[in-house]
């Protein structure tokens, strides 16, 4: 039986890669989740009441289970009334940094199309508009 050696010559399937695009550095982050809003506070309490832990996954798994027990609190049925904070404070600030994050992105996208940094009605120039603003009031 003979062995069957592997050629670049031979198959074209194995020979073509494809590379990653190369990421942008000047697009802005994708905002954290509530969860991480809440796992960035909570690390640094579980740090300064658990010095001696330097684990992350142990840390991780206190800060999700913390997290589970937590209400809601933004509507419906919650079945164990359990008395810790609820997790509003922190989809708000998640929501905060969304909005912030849906702008700068606007603003990238626009910058990467050639638009205006901002949102126009019209493509004509200042000049133009103002031309026009002119001879329309003398009658």
């Amino acid at each position: 039986m003979k062995a069957r050696s592997r050629s670049s010559n031979g198959d074209s399937r194995l020979s073509v890669r494809k590379t990653k695009a190369e990421k942008d550095p000047n697009k802005p982050k994708r905002p954290p989740s509530a969860f991480f809003v809440f796992m960035e506070q909570f690390r640094k309490d579980y740090k300064e009441k658990h010095p001696n832990v330097k684990q992350v996954s142990v840390i991780g798994k206190a800060g999700g289970d913390k997290w589970k027990s937590m209400s809601d609190a933004i509507g419906g049925y919650v079945a164990v009334a359990v008395p810790c904070k609820d997790k509003a404070p922190f989809m708000a600030k998640a929501e905060k940094l969304k909005a912030e994050y849906t702008k700068k992105i606007d603003a990238y996208n626009n910058k990467l199309a050639g638009g205006p940094a901002t949102s126009g009605d019209s493509d004509k120039s200042k000049s133009e508009v103002n031309d026009e603003d002119e001879g329309s009031g003398d009658e």
